[in-house]
């Protein structure tokens, strides 16, 4: 099933605003402005805005190369072929990359008739273009802006579902493989997708605090979450790739199913104090029981030599994923103590 997002739909509705604008105000073609919001629409306020200055400079800098082309040398096809591969070296020279494409329009547009008509028209052509970029720009910022944190928290929680599903069938091997395999890939994706989600927040903390305020402290949190998220999914690649190949007895096999499903109660518990879904416990830190299960790994000799190695780099993730929810653990209780002191 096919979901329209809120960023497809404002492009759709900028392209409209882009085309009303232009009409009314007389401007020919419109259908240029409609190309150029397109190439405006950003997933975030901050990307949006340094997106509209970037290809103002850039389109600007087409618009005079131009026209200066045209009056120095015409505007026949090899001139505008030329002139577009200027464009594009300057372009990468001056880190432009994401402005290309739109300038290239900008300079064809400017280009493309068969008679230059001045500098009234190129700069006819020039502002259709901007009134492209600024309908975007103002869409962005009025219609539907985005809630990062909301969208974090929502895909933490799916992505921690899948993640607590890999952890509690890992050892046991319950799942089929082709079930396996799509959760762990799922997980993957998430994952990436969390890790824009967090860089956009730390970008509009950054660059656009005064104007939207954001909580530091949270942003602390969700990197910690994301940083769990991480350290759990490096333990599964290691159990994969290590446990089964060391010849474990029944024995081993629950005791490092019951090191996981500790674990993953843990992370569950400290997302949902987080969350307020429960009441704000004082939870045994792990990390210390973690590093008495790798201790007694590497001190059994009833196993081989490479199958205990192998199990102690599990033991040692295990410790490294206990390690890290602790820290989460710690700030997630300083957030909620300081949030609750304001």
């Amino acid at each position: 099933m096919i979901t329209l997002g809120p960023r497809v739909l404002k492009t759709g509705v900028a392209v409209a605003l882009a085309l009303y604008i232009t009409t009314w105000l007389g401007l020919e073609p419109p259908v240029f402005a409609a190309i150029a919001a397109t190439f405006t629409i950003q997933p975030s306020i901050y990307r949006s805005w340094k997106q509209v200055l970037e290809q103002f400079q850039a389109n600007s800098l087409g618009a005079i190369i131009a026209v200066a082309s045209i009056y120095l040398f015409g505007n026949n096809p090899i001139v505008i072929g030329l002139v577009t591969v200027v464009v594009i070296i300057i372009g990468l020279k001056l880190k432009m990359e994401s402005s290309i494409s739109l300038t290239l329009i900008t300079v064809l547009v400017m280009m493309s008739s068969q008679e230059f008509e001045g500098i009234i028209a190129a700069a006819n052509k020039f502002v259709i273009v901007l009134v492209g970029m600024g309908s975007a720009f103002l869409v962005n910022l009025a219609v539907s802006p985005p809630n990062f944190n909301k969208n974090f928290n929502e895909k933490m929680d799916s992505s921690f579902k899948t993640l607590s599903l890999l952890m509690r069938t890992a050892i046991s091997n319950e799942l089929t493989e082709k079930t396996f395999q799509t959760q762990w890939n799922q997980l993957r994706k998430d994952i990436v997708k969390l890790e824009e989600l967090y860089k956009i927040l730390d970008e509009e903390r950054e660059k656009i605090s005064k104007v939207k305020p954001l909580d530091v402290r949270e942003l602390v949190v969700f990197k910690q979450m994301l940083s769990c998220l991480r350290h759990g999914l490096r333990l599964l690649d290691i159990v994969e790739d290590h446990f089964f190949q060391s010849r474990p007895q029944q024995e081993e096999t629950n005791q490092f199913d019951d090191q996981l499903e500790e674990l993953i109660q843990y992370h569950e518990m400290i997302l949902l104090k987080y969350s307020g879904k429960v009441k704000e416990l004082q939870v045994e830190r792990i990390v210390h029981s973690s590093g008495v299960f790798l201790e007694s790994i590497m001190e059994d000799k009833s196993m081989e030599r490479s199958d205990r190695l192998r199990l102690a780099i599990i033991g040692a993730a295990i410790y490294d994923y206990a390690f890290h929810l602790d820290r989460l653990n710690d700030l997630v209780e300083q957030y909620l103590k300081r949030k609750q002191d304001i």
